[in-house]
């Protein structure tokens, strides 16, 4: 049997810009990419604290040390500059490997989305 577990979550970044006219996806700080072990490309979910949206799409890696999380696309529409949301991304494992699985959380400064130490 497989199941599906948490695989990666970034818990609480800002949302620095949202840009309508880009063809879709979330900019990530590629600084938070690596830290939580999301990869370009790769399905991520988004929950918006402020407004309660939770919506899917893929990362793209922004500029290094830039606290970037820019939605991107029709996701634009779901959040403002300014929410804090959560990212997160999923795998499928067998069931046994899945009960010792360790994912990787980060805890971001939601006022730089900086990695705090």
């Amino acid at each position: 049997m497989q199941v599906e577990v948490v695989k990666s979550k970034i818990h609480r970044v800002t949302v620095t810009e949202s840009n309508l006219d880009y063809i879709g996806s979330i900019t990530i700080d590629e600084d938070l990419m690596d830290a939580a072990n999301i990869i370009r490309g790769e399905r991520v979910y988004i929950v918006d604290n402020n407004n309660g949206e939770r919506f899917d799409t893929y990362a793209i890696a922004g500029e290094r040390g830039s606290g970037m999380i820019c939605l991107n696309g029709a996701a634009a529409r779901k959040v403002q500059p300014g929410d804090v949301v959560i990212i997160m991304s999923y795998a499928m494992m067998p069931f046994e490997e899945a009960k010792t699985f360790k994912p990787w959380v980060i805890f971001p400064d939601t006022a730089t989305n900086k990695l705090v130490n």
